[in-house]
C-alpha cells in the first residue's frame, strides 16, 4: 500500500503522550497514530471481524465435532 506524509502540528504534551504509548506498545509513533485512525474509522473491527470469520470457517469441522452442529433449544422453566 502506498504511503501518503502528513504534518501534524500538536502541542508539547501531545506529542510526548504519543511518543510513550507507542513505545510502551513496541511500535513507532507514525505505527501508532496509524492505529488510532483506523480504530476510529472502524477498519480495526471490520478487520477483527473478517479474521475471526475466516478461524470459524478454517476450523469449523473441529467446533462441530466438540460442540455439534445443532442449536439446542432451553429448555421449559430452566434458567
Amino acid at each position: 500500500m502506498a504511503k501518503t506524509q502528513l504534518n501534524v502540528r500538536v502541542d508539547e504534551g501531545t506529542a510526548r503522550a504519543a511518543r510513550e504509548r507507542a513505545l510502551a506498545r513496541g511500535m513507532s509513533v507514525n505505527r501508532y497514530i496509524e492505529e488510532l485512525v483506523r480504530q476510529d474509522t472502524g477498519e480495526v473491527g471490520h478487520t477483527f471481524v473478517d479474521a475471526a470469520a475466516d478461524f470459524m470457517k478454517q476450523y469449523e469441522s473441529v467446533f462441530a465435532e466438540e460442540f455439534g452442529t445443532e442449536k439446542e433449544t432451553p429448555r421449559e422453566g430452566r434458567r
